[in-house]
């Protein structure tokens, strides 16, 4: 579950390290978002010379949650951190390679750009 001040990894090379949920899109009043859910970040901390500078806002979709996310065929998956992918206004990803395992819930949710630069997907 990811909520405002959340501190999530960034899981792909657009130069940001590590990000801040400022809001959760999507729905009225919505509070928590998992897997495949948009959220506006902050950066928090990013290498020197990359596109992404601290403090920028942007976009991500999650990639990867702590809290266990309940499959259709009643198992769960969770993973050992909360990460993003930093995605442009029309959902495509900013960087272009995707640093560890994916969740399959990506490809329920039509993104599949992510899911084909992905290593791994679980």
């Amino acid at each position: 579950m990811i909520m405002m001040q959340t501190c999530l990894d960034v899981a792909d090379n657009t130069g940001a390290k590590t990000a801040r949920c400022i809001k959760v899109l999507r729905g009225t009043g919505k509070r928590t978002a998992t897997i495949g859910d948009v959220i506006v970040v902050s950066i928090i901390k990013a290498i020197p010379g990359s596109s992404l500078k601290k403090g920028e806002v942007v976009k991500g979709v999650i990639v990867r949650c702590k809290k266990a996310t309940r499959r259709d065929d009643g198992s769960y998956v969770r993973f050992d951190s909360n990460a993003l992918v930093i995605v442009d206004n029309d959902g495509n990803p900013r960087g272009t390679r995707i640093f560890g395992a994916v969740a399959r819930e990506l490809r329920d949710r039509r993104y599949m750009k992510i899911v084909s630069l992905a290593s791994e997907v679980v």
